[in-house]
Formats: structure tokens, sequence, C-alpha cells
């Protein structure tokens, strides 16, 4: 069965792991909402969990509603600047940092109008990064019930607790905060580099 579930900012472990193992579906045709992964991502810094939110700029009109595809990233904001200083600081001495470093810093350089649009650019930089050849299909219209598929669009939840069970693998600030599961994709290929493809396709 497909797995149906929604684009994000450098998205989860969790998310990224299914992308790489399951034929998916992506969700791009629901309403926006907020206080969730598709404009945010969580990093390990140095004094725990950090988080990176990209600024939107809200056109809901009256009813607050609006299109996921048509939310604009409001880039009167340096938040590129921000965000890839952040991650520089954070995993400048990680073991793969500076080799993927130039893959990665054109999403910080480069300017993406709508936020769905950098999304998709984040999860294909990621898969060259991780040489992985994955397919997905989008959805062409919104429906609150897909019988047809396995229904993962709660990982998009950011306030939801991550409930799954993910092996520990090195974190460069573990010895201080302990082993933090289901951060940013990029916390595990910065840490684990080649390994990060076998380590998601393992289920984790």
């Amino acid at each position: 069965m497909k797995a149906l579930l929604h684009p994000t900012y450098f998205p989860t472990i969790a998310s990224f792991s299914l992308l790489v193992t399951t034929p998916c579906i992506l969700e791009v045709s629901d309403n926006y909402q907020k206080q969730t992964y598709r404009n945010r991502t969580y990093i390990y810094g140095a004094n725990g969990r950090q988080i990176l939110t990209v600024p939107i700029l809200h056109t809901g009109g009256e009813t607050g509603r609006q299109l996921y595809k048509e939310v604009r990233v409001d880039n009167n904001v340096a938040w590129q600047k921000q965000h890839w200083k952040t991650l520089q600081t954070a995993y400048r001495t990680s073991p793969y940092f500076e080799y993927y470093e130039d893959k990665i810093v054109p999403i910080f350089t480069q300017k993406h109008t709508f936020l769905l649009d950098l999304n998709l650019k984040t999860i294909e930089v990621l898969l060259d990064c991780l040489h992985a050849s994955v397919e997905w299909e989008k959805t062409t219209s919104y429906k609150e019930n897909y019988p047809e598929y396995e229904d993962f669009r709660y990982l998009t939840d950011a306030k939801r607790p991550y409930e799954g069970t993910q092996t520990p693998y090195y974190q460069i600030f573990s010895d201080k905060h302990g082993f933090i599961p289901n951060l940013s994709i990029l916390d595990l290929l910065f840490h684990e580099g080649n390994h990060a493809l076998d380590y998601l396709q393992e289920g984790q």
C-alpha cells in the first residue's frame, strides 16, 4: 500500500524513512496549518533540540484558510542566512558536514516564492546527498480520508510527540543531552554520512 504524507522542510527521520522505503503520495492539496513541520524542522544544537522556522506570508483572508501550495515564503526576513549560520554552528564539527555542505548551501542562497516548492527542493537535495532514487506522486484534490493509502499525514504535526523508536546513532552533543530521536534528516546525514540511507532503509 502506498503511503500518504506531506512534503515538509528538511523532513524528519520518520518521514524520510517512509520516502525512501515506500511508494509515496505527497499531500499537496490541503489547507496550510500552523504548528506543523511544513515550515519548520528541528536540529540538535549545543543546548539540545533547536527549531528552524521558515517565515511565511499569511494571506488567508477573513477565513484564515490558505492552500498549502499557495503559501508564500516571507523572503523579506533574512531567514536563509540565519538558518545556514545555525546549521554551521551546530554541525561544523560533525563527521560529514563539510562533505555535504556544497550540495545543501544553495537552499540558503536561492530564493523560493512558495513554501511547497522550497520543501520539495530540500527533499530533492537530500535524496541526491543520499544517492537515493525515489519517485512519488502528488494529490490532485483534497480528501479527508484516503482508504486506498496508508495515511501518515499525522507525522506533520510538530506538537505530536514522536511515539516510534529509533536506534541511537552518534550525535556530537549527546554527552550533554543524550540521544534525541526523529530530528531533521540533516542531523542523521551530518553524523552518519553514507550510512544514513542504510539507517533509513532499516525502518527507523
